[in-house]
């Protein structure tokens, strides 16, 4: 049996005619550059994160980078975030001429781990990006709390996350639920294919409350012109075209049922993976999907939504696992598997091979498998009993 990591034609199936449609309105039209169908992408993006503004921009890159220069962020500046994440998080904040300062991750979440950043501040701080990977937000209350302390930015890299919840606990009971990209100054958003939102090539959205800073990043995204052809800055061509808007509006009204149909997949493989004895041995580590405030795991769970962008498991095989599943014919991928602060561009910071040991882990032992809505019941079953064959062989 064949496998994919992922298969989007599977999907594509699914919303042909609709987004056969929504092209050939485009075309129709011939308004290829913003216009109507990227503001209305834009509404339905902030409102479906909770925010007041949405701005599209070209991809997610992109949308961490025009956050930054938002703020003014470059030279002389220190910007903190993880390094263990996709490169554009750091390659964003060098790009501006700011200095990335990595802080290590979490050994559960593998999110930015919020009580090791308080040593990392400096003077020269003023931000930080936490990255909601592989679809689960980061421990973003802590991290609020010390941005306000220091008034420093926040940029949320929800890339992998769009839709995700943070549950806030109330001091009087109950909880208040935040999405990713409304907890930051910033929120942005990667529509790569692979995405759980995913255009037909590169886009991407930033999100903001601020009126303000919302208009800076419009500005930024064409140049820094307005109005047309007088800059008073220096922008980018960061914009977002209408046919990516059109395939984006379309692919929204069936995000929630697929976000939930990879939280079932990833149910199914817990519950099936834990029948077995290699998560009571640690031949197999299982993905966390909730944390209760200041990092502490919660039983159960704080209400906290993870939409499985991927399915991430750790072994000390997993190497020979996955070169098992392939031989197989199920995919696989490693996220990540050289952490930002061991890549050979980023040696003039002066880190070390064991300055940041979780990061390293799991850069040695995670594997992303197939966790798509698409995936049948026979596929999932197929490859769960092959990954424990590969660890049990």
């Amino acid at each position: 049996m064949q496998v994919p990591l992922l298969d989007l034609k599977a999907q594509y199936r699914q919303i042909e005619a609709r987004i056969r449609g929504a092209i050939e309105e485009v075309i129709k039209n011939q308004t290829f550059i913003l216009g109507a169908k990227v503001q209305e992408l834009e509404e339905k993006i902030a409102t479906y994160s909770g925010c007041d503004f949405g701005i599209g921009v070209s991809s997610g890159s992109d949308a961490l980078l025009v956050a930054l220069m938002v703020e003014s962020i470059g030279p002389g500046d220190e910007v903190i975030t993880t390094p263990y994440t996709f490169f554009a998080t750091a390659g964003a904040i060098t790009r501006t001429g700011a200095t990335p300062v990595f802080v290590d991750i979490d050994p559960a979440t593998h999110n930015i781990d919020p009580n090791l950043i308080p040593e990392k501040l400096s003077p020269r701080t003023r931000a930080i990006i936490p990255v909601h990977l592989f679809g689960q937000c980061a421990d973003m209350s802590p991290i609020v709390d010390l941005a306000q302390e220091n008034n420093l930015i926040i940029i949320e890299d929800a890339a992998q996350a769009i839709g995700a919840e943070y549950s806030v606990e109330k001091s009087g009971g109950g909880s208040i639920i935040h999405r990713t990209g409304s907890m930051g100054h910033y929120g942005c958003f990667s529509f790569f294919p692979s995405k759980n939102l995913g255009a037909f090539g590169d886009a991407g959205m930033v999100v903001a409350q601020d009126p303000e800073k919302a208009e800076k990043v419009r500005v930024l995204r064409a140049h820094g012109s307005k109005p047309k052809y007088f800059h008073k800055v220096v922008g980018g061509n960061f914009r977002l075209d209408a046919l990516q808007a059109a395939v984006l509006s379309v692919k929204l009204d069936y995000l929630d049922q697929w976000s939930a149909k990879r939280r079932e997949n990833a149910a199914w493989y817990d519950s099936y993976f834990k029948s077995t004895g290699l998560v009571d041995d640690k031949r197999l580590v299982l993905p966390v999907t909730a944390w209760k405030e200041g990092g502490q795991q919660s039983q159960p769970p704080l209400k906290h939504y993870h939409i499985y962008n991927q399915y991430v498991i750790a072994t000390p095989q997993r190497d020979s696992l996955q070169a098992f599943l392939k031989e197989k014919g199920i995919g696989t991928a490693i996220y990540y598997p050289l952490p930002l602060h061991l890549q050979e561009c980023f040696a003039s910071l002066g880190y070390r091979k064991g300055d940041f040991p979780v990061s390293e882990a799991a850069a040695r032992n995670t594997l992303a498998l197939p966790v798509y809505p698409e995936l049948t019941d026979d596929q999932r079953r197929y490859v769960a009993d092959t990954v424990i064959d590969g660890l049990t062989q």
